[in-house]
């Protein structure tokens, strides 16, 4: 297929700068694919179309505050770095502006040397490898230096930076939100469970991958990401047992999709596990595992549309794109979102 198959025009308004004030006020675009209509709902409203027996599988991965300002030691030019990867034993891969000032063996100060680094190596697509030195505790280090790592396409500053977390935010390690369960509540997922609808738990650490545009014009020869994830007993046990007795399988976000279509094996089952996934779901691909999506508007002509693309189809998901944007939907992160059921 190639990459213009999946491009749309969006108008640059609807691009969503601010998360709205209350989380589940977000408009949902609710579409059957029973009889292919469109229905305009709010998000709250996502209680009508989950059933008892049903399973809502959420993404419970939590951003770290990923960009750090610094300046090189010797010549105090300023330099930012965005972690990437944990490598272990206080390396990180990095994303490092501007780049030529990174070369290995430059060292660089945060927070008036609150914070220390030094850069290693230089790696695939020009990342680079930084070892990092400080007294104290890494994660309230972190915390008090680092800012959220926002999409390049949000401009505005964000003044509550929870709002970039979902509500059921975990394990920390992503460098971008899994933004379809930036809509839910806690009171709504509560409402969830009251309907005897049962929530599991996997965890995939989100890169700034999902971000990268597609460059070659065969999609098949685009070179996914890597991304680990986690998948454990509780979780498969749920997901495994909603399958047995006939349930669906209602995946919260692209993430939470890829993570059990990665674990899944050909009947849809699930074990216990972790690892690193580079899978790349695009039309043509058979779903072994989710059953429904709760997903975001996405980017034109990314692997995040053409997801969506595999579980509906290609033509349809770009005529509900259209309805969006005639209908005023806001798009990406901080925007509305589409249940397809």
């Amino acid at each position: 297929m190639d990459l213009h198959d999946f491009y749309y025009d969006l108008p640059q308004e609807l691009i969503a700068q601010d998360p709205l004030l209350k989380r589940s006020d977000s408009k949902l675009m609710v579409i059957n694919r029973e009889d292919d209509s469109i229905s305009h709902k709010h998000f709250s409203d996502i209680l009508d179309y989950l059933s008892p027996g049903d399973c809502l599988v959420i993404n419970d991965t939590k951003v770290i505050p990923a960009r750090l300002m610094g300046e090189k030691e010797e010549t105090g030019a300023g330099i930012e770095v965005l972690l990437l990867k944990n490598k272990g034993n206080n390396i990180w891969e990095t994303l490092v502006k501007p780049g030529k000032k990174a070369r290995p063996g430059a060292k660089i100060s945060f927070g008036n040397g609150l914070l220390k680094a030094e850069v290693i190596d230089v790696v695939e697509d020009g990342n680079r490898l930084i070892q990092f030195t400080y007294d104290g505790i890494w994660e309230e280090i972190l915390d008090k230096l680092g800012k959220m790592p926002l999409p390049p396409y949000i401009t505005h500053e964000l003044k509550d930076r929870d709002r970039y977390q979902t509500v059921y935010a975990t394990h920390s390690g992503s460098a971008a939100a899994p933004t379809a369960g930036l809509h839910f509540t806690n009171e709504l997922l509560k409402a969830v469970e009251d309907k005897g609808v049962k929530i599991a738990r996997v965890t995939l650490h989100v890169g700034l991958g999902t971000f990268r545009p597609v460059k070659v014009e065969n999609i098949e020869e685009h070179h996914m990401h890597s991304e680990f994830y986690m998948i454990d007993e509780a979780a498969a046990d749920i997901i495994n047992e909603t399958k047995k007795n006939g349930g669906k399988v209602i995946s919260v976000g692209t993430t939470s999709t890829r993570t059990l279509e990665s674990a899944a094996d050909e009947s849809g089952n699930l074990k216990p596990c972790s690892g690193w996934t580079n899978i790349f779901i695009y039309p043509g691909y058979k779903f072994k595992c989710v059953d429904r999506l709760i997903t975001n508007f996405h980017l034109p002509e990314s692997t995040l549309l053409m997801l969506v693309s595999a579980l509906y189809d290609r033509e349809k998901v770009l005529s509900a794109y259209k309805v969006a944007v005639d209908e005023k939907y806001r798009f990406f992160s901080f925007g509305d979102a589409m249940l397809i059921y």
